[in-house]
């Protein structure tokens, strides 16, 4: 029961600290300025974490290395506690590993959760700033979708199909996860 409830806790807290800074990064791909309630938010919860990474790790062209290094290194403390907790008798070799697959799968939650956000506010208020930025942030996922897949019935079912498609990627990549570690 211990072990559940502070796996919870790290996912909890990993997920939100993890997921400013990868918004961070990509956002910082996409050029969205930071001057909106989303921007100040991963500001707030990343600042700690990606600006002292800043002084070591230098950006490769658009790509924010510290944001990305940040997010590893905080899946890795993660899994590490999680060891520990467990007795940490073998498979500290492992950890790494499973903080990459675990960095790839926060990105892939991400996500999920921008497209979910994206359709429940294109539902709901379309001229907002939140909206503007979701919006953006979607879009070249979306693209490639919607040049696919055309409107049914005046309703865009690109999010839906790129949901499905992201929990796909989740499915294999827990199979190539389980396939490298037992094999």
């Amino acid at each position: 029961m211990l072990y559940q409830i502070v796996s919870f806790l790290l996912d909890v807290a990993i997920g939100l600290l993890g997921g400013a800074c990868l918004l961070r990064l990509y956002m910082q791909h996409q050029r969205i300025s930071f001057s909106n309630p989303i921007g100040r938010l991963v500001f707030a919860l990343s600042n700690w974490l990606v600006l002292p990474l800043r002084r070591v790790l230098p950006p490769v062209g658009r790509w924010d290395t510290a944001s990305l290094v940040g997010v590893f290194l905080l899946v890795l403390v993660q899994y590490s506690l999680l060891w520990l907790l467990t007795g940490g008798l073998s498979g500290l070799g492992k950890l790494p590993v499973l903080a990459i697959f675990g960095v790839v799968r926060l990105a892939i939650s991400g996500m999920t959760v921008l497209l979910i956000g994206y359709a429940i506010l294109s539902w709901v208020q379309n001229n907002s700033l939140i909206h503007d930025v979701v919006d953006r942030l979607c879009a070249p996922w979306l693209r490639p979708v919607r040049k696919l897949i055309p409107l049914v019935g005046g309703v865009d079912l690109s999010p839906l199909v790129l949901l499905v498609g992201l929990q796909v990627l989740q499915i294999m990549l827990n199979h190539l996860q389980a396939a490298l570690l037992l094999g």
